[in-house]
C-alpha cells in the first residue's frame, strides 16, 4: 500500500470537510431507518421542535466528522489512523440521514456548521496529538455523552415523529458501537 503525501492528507481532509459542510454533497452508504416510518402532519410548534432535534443532531454529526478527521491526522499508530477514519466514514451516515430529516421538516442546517468544524477538529488534532491512548479514550468517553444526548432526544421527540424517531434509534445503536 502506498503512502500518501502531506498534499495528498491535505487534499483528503478539505474534501472531507466539504463534504461535511456543504449540503446534499455526503451520500450515505446504508439506506435511511426512516424510510418505512410513514409521513405525519405535525402542529408547528411539533415540527419547530423535531427539526431543532435534528439540527442539534445534524451539527453533532459534523463535529463528529471533525474530531475523527483531526485525530486521525496526528494520530501516532497507522492502525489508530485508519480506526478514526473508518469511525468517521460510519458517520456520514448518520450525517446523511439528519439532513435529509431536516429538509422532509421544512428546515436546514446550522449556519453556525463550519465553526463548529473547525474548532472540533482542533480538538481532535490536539487529542490525537497528545497520545493515541489518550486520542482512543476521549473517543469512547465521548461517544458515551452522545448515546445520553440521543436517549434524551428519543423521549422528549413529539410521540408521532417515528421517522425522526427511526433516526435517531439507528444512531444511538451504532455510537454503542463506536464506544
Amino acid at each position: 500500500m502506498r503512502s500518501l503525501s502531506a498534499l495528498d492528507v491535505f487534499i483528503s481532509h478539505v474534501d472531507n470537510a466539504l463534504k461535511t459542510l456543504i449540503p446534499s454533497a455526503a451520500t450515505s452508504h446504508r439506506p435511511n431507518p426512516a424510510n418505512h416510518a410513514s409521513h405525519v402532519e405535525f402542529e408547528e410548534q411539533e415540527q419547530k421542535h423535531a427539526a431543532g432535534l435534528m439540527r442539534i443532531n445534524h451539527t453533532g454529526e459534523v463535529c463528529a466528522q471533525a474530531l475523527y478527521q483531526g485525530q486521525s491526522l496526528t494520530a501516532r499508530l497507522p492502525e489508530v489512523r485508519e480506526a478514526m477514519k473508518e469511525a468517521a466514514e460510519e458517520e456520514i451516515d448518520h450525517l446523511v440521514w439528519c439532513e435529509e430529516r431536516l429538509h422532509e421538516l421544512n428546515s436546514r442546517t446550522s449556519i453556525l456548521n463550519p465553526i463548529f468544524y473547525g474548532l472540533s477538529y482542533s480538538i481532535g488534532a490536539f487529542a490525537g496529538a497528545v497520545g493515541d491512548k489518550w486520542s482512543l479514550g476521549f473517543v469512547a468517553a465521548t461517544e458515551e455523552k452522545v448515546c445520553e444526548h440521543l436517549q434524551e432526544h428519543l423521549q422528549t421527540l413529539p410521540t408521532q415523529d417515528e421517522r425522526s424517531r427511526q433516526v435517531l434509534m439507528q444512531m444511538h445503536e451504532d455510537e454503542l458501537k463506536h464506544a
